[in-house]
């Protein structure tokens, strides 16, 4: 594994983050939720569990992330 990890958000930075989930969420809760941060990090919490600190990744922990859900690499196998 390469690079740092990224340091914790401070919780000013959190409290002015626009969080975002997905169209396929329902509106009664279980939704993971993600946010931007002005330096180019990716928050990520659980809205059933907001008492947690959100995960933080790099930008590109985020890109490839995304581009293995596009390609089905986190489909579970029968």
């Amino acid at each position: 594994m390469t690079g740092t990890t990224p340091a914790r958000p401070s919780l000013e930075e959190l409290a002015g983050l626009d969080w975002f989930k997905s169209s396929a969420s329902s509106a009664s809760g279980g939704c993971l939720e993600v946010a931007f941060l002005a330096d180019g990090r990716v928050a990520l919490r659980d809205n059933e569990d907001l008492g947690n600190p959100p995960f933080v990744v790099s930008r590109h922990v985020w890109s490839c992330f995304l581009d293995g859900a596009g390609k089905g690499e986190f489909t579970p196998h029968a």
